[in-house]
């Protein structure tokens, strides 16, 4: 099947329409009364206004043609579904919800005329494995291994993917009418996508604007372009600091988990080279993990002599100046030119009796707060359609269909959901992942005229990376239980082996492991025997 684009008279004609109940082209198929609900999804991580690639396939599988549209004034055109009469499924964003949720639409068994085309629309040619993006830092694994680009990954599918960025969504099926069509997508690019149904799984980025100087000298570690610019930083610290005494002062904001990470990483990457502080509000670290990952995170940062100052928040980011060195801080500066390059962080005390502190450092990482992008594709002359909570969610039922909208379904950092103790779930892959699945099956039950499972999250415990050989994971199913060292390191990898993708992604990605661990096994026997032999 080919996919084709034909211009529109006009975009805004296409979208007034649609609004009005009689959004769609006048080809379009009018639905059954039954499918009622579909979800919708805008996808974005960050506003790169520049980016206006369009990725479409040519067959009945994903193309890699790349078609280059207009960065400005670009002509409106809406998207031709390849069939008249399948249901168009279009999920906004290529993350965990995203992606897994159709790979889920594709593993499912379908009537021949009920199968439905799925568009995915993601601004980035490549799904991240989030979890694993501290092992770039380590040089653990390749960029290949945990961003493998969509058009491999749905290379045997009938999924097309669009490399784009959502503008607009102009959702028809809250109206309560029976239209041609549930909505449309409007693309930076001017592409126009009508959908029967939509998913929401647009995600979240980075919140740098709490503090006064985060969002101008902090670096988040959220995205794979944040762990490659994290990278490139520290190399060009080490390079710079090569032969030196002076050491890399390195500040984590946040002792999550995504802090405490981070920070076990760059500890043991630096190790004598290096100082790392880890700033935190509470008076301990990761707060609400289980006692046995909090101690073993503890263990290890203590080992690596990780400064922990708890207690404390971050006032102010500012760049580094010479008169506000004190004659101590300035016996530690190689030069004027380098303590001019450091950035100054204050730190003002959680709780009484505690001291303010100002500290001085190289590279500042941002670990705390995130926001969620649904707000950004609100319509700008009207209020938005989709019921947001006050962190920007669009608020669900227990199906993951968005209240007030059955053909719009959300998922991941898009949805708000809460546990059978009322308690927010939170905004992890694991919950993510479990989402996917659950969206993908009531996708099928809403498009067969079958009853919607209602999604129930079930925590199958936490993991977290301390080093290239160290990690820490705590399974739900047994209390008390936590793998620590090399084992915890093991078991947390072949999880995270069994979650990628495909069957084809995981198979490569565990050939290259097993390779990488042998070939670091050989090396290790080979230096005992040298030193064995030497000291014999």
């Amino acid at each position: 099947m080919e996919c084709a684009l034909t211009c529109s008279s006009s975009a805004k004609i296409a979208l007034l329409s649609c609004r009005q109940m009689q959004c769609g082209s006048t080809r379009s198929p009018k639905l059954p009364n039954i499918w009622s609900g579909l979800p919708r999804f805008g996808s974005s991580r960050r506003n790169n206004r520049s980016l206006r690639t369009v990725a479409l396939s040519t067959s009945a599988g994903l193309g890699s043609t790349m078609d280059e549209v207009p960065a400005a004034n670009a002509q409106n055109v809406n998207y031709m579904w390849p069939d008249k009469k399948r249901p168009r499924v279009c999920i906004v964003g290529g993350g965990f919800g995203g992606l897994y949720t159709a790979l889920r639409l594709e593993s499912l068994v379908w009537p021949d005329d009920k199968k439905p085309q799925v568009v995915l629309i993601d601004q980035s040619e490549r799904f991240v494995f989030k979890p694993m993006l501290y092992e770039l830092l380590s040089g653990e694994v390749e960029a290949w291994e945990i961003a493998p680009q969509f058009s491999d990954l749905l290379a045997n599918t009938d999924v097309r993917f669009f490399k784009d960025r959502v503008k607009c969504l102009y959702p028809c099926d809250h109206l309560g009418t029976n239209a041609p069509t549930a909505g449309t997508v409007q693309l930076e690019s001017g592409l126009l996508i009508e959908y029967d149904w939509l998913v929401l799984a647009i995600g979240a980025e980075a919140k740098l604007d709490v503090v006064p100087g985060a969002a101008d000298y902090a670096l988040p570690f959220y995205t794979l372009e944040d762990a490659h610019r994290v990278d490139k930083k520290l190399r060009e610290l080490e390079r710079k600091n090569f032969g030196k005494d002076s050491a890399i002062r390195v500040a984590v904001v946040g002792c999550g988990y995504g802090g405490v990470e981070l920070a076990a990483t760059i500890s043991e990457r630096l190790q004598e080279k290096g100082i790392v502080q880890a700033i935190n509000v509470d008076k301990t670290i990761l707060s609400n993990a289980p006692a046995g990952n909090r101690e073993a995170a503890l263990k290890v940062l203590s080992s690596r002599k990780v400064q922990l100052i708890l207690g404390y928040f971050v006032r102010c980011i500012t760049k580094g100046v010479e008169s506000q060195t004190s004659d101590d801080e300035s016996k530690n500066m190689d030069s004027a030119a380098d303590h001019s390059e450091s950035l100054i962080l204050e730190l003002q005390p959680a709780e009484r009796g505690l001291q303010s502190q100002i500290i001085r450092a190289d590279i500042v990482l941002w670990t705390i707060g995130s926001k969620p992008l649904l707000p950004e594709l609100e319509p700008s002359d009207k209020p938005y359609d989709i019921p947001l909570n006050a962190r920007g969610q669009a608020e669900t039922d227990e199906t993951l269909r968005v209240k007030g909208h059955p053909r719009i379904f959300a998922v991941g950092d898009s949805s708000t959901l809460r546990d059978k103790n009322g308690k927010l779930l939170p905004a992890t892959a694991q919950v993510a992942f479990q989402q996917a699945d659950f969206a993908g099956w009531n996708l099928w039950a809403a498009i067969n005229d079958r009853p919607l499972l209602p999604f129930r999250y079930q925590n199958l415990g936490e993991m977290m990376t301390l080093g290239r050989s160290d990690a820490a994971v705590s399974p739900s199913f047994t209390d008390g239980l936590t793998l620590e060292g090399f084992v915890g390191h093991t078991a947390r990898k072949v999880a995270y082996l069994i979650r990628l993708p495909t069957d084809q992604h995981r198979v490569k990605v565990g050939i290259s492991w097993l390779l990488k661990s042998t070939v670091d096994s050989v090396a290790t026997l080979q230096t005992m025997l040298a030193k064995a032999q030497s000291g014999s």
